[in-house]
């Protein structure tokens, strides 16, 4: 499913997104969303740059969303983004299995450690600190 991206009258297609409350469309086919709450990017190489870039930019102009959560597939990594009131964002870095995501945005905790079971990584970069 797309979101609908006010900034560049276009759609994007997020990696995950959350929605709390009612979903809200763009138009009759049901599959452009008007109001995420939650946009979480795993970041590769190919697209790291726009997703923090280009793709960020666009998702800021989206009313209702008020997290933006960056996943790495090379380390052991997490960056989130939280829209304060005074609509700037925040940023907290997030960089070892032990560590939790606070999903405020869509009441939930993301586990570090769960989100990288099973994938292989090189030993440095397994964030055990």
């Amino acid at each position: 499913m797309k979101v609908r991206l006010v900034s560049g009258k276009v759609g994007a297609y997020p990696d995950v997104m959350a929605v709390c409350g009612e979903r809200r469309f763009y138009d009759q086919r049901r599959d452009l969303l008007l109001n995420p709450t939650l946009i979480v990017e795993v970041l590769s190489d190919s697209t790291e740059a726009y997703d923090r870039g280009d793709k960020f930019a666009h998702y800021r102009t989206v009313p209702s969303l008020d997290a933006y959560l960056l996943v790495s597939q090379n380390r052991v990594g997490a960056e989130l983004y939280v829209r304060q009131s005074d609509g700037s964002w925040s940023l907290t870095a997030y960089g070892a299995l032990s560590d939790t995501v606070p999903l405020v945005a869509a009441d939930a905790v993301l586990s570090l450690a769960e989100v990288y079971d099973k994938v292989e990584l090189p030993p440095s970069d397994l964030g055990a600190g």
